[in-house]
């Protein structure tokens, strides 16, 4: 058994109205580490990621991540960097170690809506981030944050968060510290996103007929009203709509 920590970046629109609902947050860098049975540090990954739908890296994640539209210009693109961690993944038996669930949620978001198979990634997974924030009794079911996790546990603290990698570091190393065989992994299933249905809308008949009176200027009879309304309703079934050629 092999286990994968890994983390995420994110980059998104600074405008509601232009985000991609299918794609809340895009990926701009990815962090992991392979670790095997022992705990030992067997490979990395450390990628950046080129925006190809929010193509302008916010002014707050480039102060947050140091990040900036520069360094991921010259990056590879998402389905690429995509098929690099899935031969960094390999083919072995392997558990996901995620700092919260969001990360392995936004992977997949991703990797949906560029159309990728989420085939080979590892079914399993263990978030110790709410493991470590039972250990240390957090109430309310609130979640421990990394920096207070690395400081209780007298982790040594060299790199700056909020690089994908340095946290996917740091988790690796809660990870060993806290892992025992109590914990016990969990399989992922996608939930689909959900389209908020349209609320379903009805003809208001009395100011249709009003307006039709006005246009005639006519007080139109209660047959003429039934006509208009079953009119309107063989209307929505499509079933008298025809082709119309072009003329050349």
């Amino acid at each position: 058994m092999k286990y994968i920590i890994f983390d995420l970046e994110f980059n998104q629109s600074s405008n509601k109205e232009d985000r991609v609902h299918q794609l809340p947050f895009e990926i701009i860098q990815i962090g992991a580490l392979k670790l095997d049975e022992d705990f030992k540090t067997i490979s990395t990954f450390n990628e950046l990621v080129k925006p190809s739908v929010y193509k302008t890296v916010l002014p707050y994640i480039q102060d947050l991540t140091k990040i900036t539209n520069e360094i991921v210009s010259t990056a590879k693109n998402f389905i690429d960097i995509y098929y690099d961690f899935i031969n960094f993944i390999g083919k072995e038996d392997t558990i996901f170690i995620i700092w919260g669930i969001v990360d392995l949620r936004e992977l997949h978001k991703n990797i949906i809506y560029f159309n990728l198979s989420t085939e080979n990634l590892p079914k399993l997974f263990i978030d110790i981030q709410d493991y470590t924030s039972k250990y240390f009794k957090v109430p309310g079911g609130k979640r421990i944050g990394l920096r207070n996790a690395l400081d209780f546990l007298s982790i040594d603290i060299s790199s700056e968060f909020h690089n994908a990698f340095n946290d996917a570091c740091y988790t690796a190393e809660i990870f060993k510290k806290l892992y025992n065989d109590l914990i016990k992994p969990k399989i992922y299933i996608n939930t689909p996103i959900r389209i908020k249905a349209e609320p379903k809308k009805i003809v208001n008949y009395d100011c249709l007929i009003l307006q039709i009176e006005k246009m005639y200027n006519k007080k139109l009879t209660s047959e003429e009203i039934g006509m208009i309304k079953l009119a309107y309703n063989m209307g929505k079934t499509n079933q008298f709509l025809v082709s119309i050629e072009k003329r050349k």
